[in-house]
């Protein structure tokens, strides 16, 4: 049976990679123009799954996708990581001493900022990695690279003049697997959630304490503004353990004593790489 995944990007990103990395060759990725359209087409039932990114080991988070996993009533079903290795990509013939400018999406060029200095190159963000590549080629761009995957030099018929164009080694992004439907796996796996506190003195103390006590593991947490409410923030968590475990269940029992926003958004099998 072919799944649908809905991701961001052209064909060639790194995201339909990480969609055919999880689920394996049976998927039949779906090519959306922004982040917020993943979501609505998971919501709407236009796909079965959506995948996105949710951090990177180079650049840091993804914070557009932290706003819309509250934004949107999806469940995070699943991760995976993908390691990410950005080529230079131009037009046949085009040679590096040509290069004045380079496009990509803005985590992109911040994960291959020195390779793009060194070159003596001005970064271009875009909307995305392989829309980049297929930018300099409908436009028939001489003077100018984009930079993304292997994939999407072949997807679009251009030449890689360099490969490894990250400025470090262990560059790895991990992605979120969206659903409509709630999965609880029985081990080996990862809680997220977000939770705003109340003000008051040693709050955010407190909230982690809970998960202390108990001896659960944090592998994440992230804080974005909270809209509406000047100097407040939303608290995104990840934890080890499922919420099937009695531990993870009083855990977050007792979070909810102290918060004034409280909201699941998983359990999911973690990565295994």
């Amino acid at each position: 049976m072919t799944v649908s995944v809905a991701f961001q990007g052209e064909r060639g990103a790194f995201s339909e990679a990480a969609a055919i990395k999880y689920f394996g060759n049976g998927v039949k990725p779906v090519p959306l123009p922004s982040f917020e359209e993943v979501f609505a087409a998971v919501h709407d039932g236009q796909c079965v799954y959506g995948i996105v990114p949710i951090e990177n080991s180079l650049a840091g988070s993804i914070h557009r996708n932290y706003d819309l996993l509250v934004r949107h009533n999806l469940h995070i079903v699943g991760e995976v990581n993908l390691r990410i290795i950005h080529c230079l990509i131009v037009n046949p013939g085009v040679t590096l001493k040509e290069i004045k400018r380079v496009y990509s999406h803005p985590q992109a060029l911040a994960q291959c900022e020195g390779s793009i200095t060194q070159i003596g190159a001005e970064p271009f963000p875009t909307y995305d990695t392989a829309g980049a590549v297929r930018f300099i080629k409908e436009q028939a761009v001489t003077d100018g690279a984009a930079i993304a995957s292997r994939q999407a030099a072949v997807d679009w018929e251009m030449d890689v003049l360099q490969e490894g164009m990250e400025d470090w080694g262990e560059n790895l992004t991990r992605f979120l697997v969206l659903s409509p439907k709630e999965e609880v796996p029985e081990s080996d796996a990862k809680t997220s959630i977000v939770f705003a506190m109340k003000d008051v003195p040693g709050a955010l103390f407190k909230a982690l304490s809970v998960f202390a006590l108990r001896d659960i593991n944090l592998t994440k947490i992230e804080s974005r503004p909270l809209r509406g409410q000047p100097w407040q923030y939303l608290f995104y968590l990840d934890f080890e353990g499922t919420m099937a475990e009695e531990r993870c269940q009083r855990a977050i029992g007792h979070l909810g004593e102290i918060t004034s926003y409280f909201r699941l958004l998983g359990s999911y099998s973690a990565a295994t790489e």
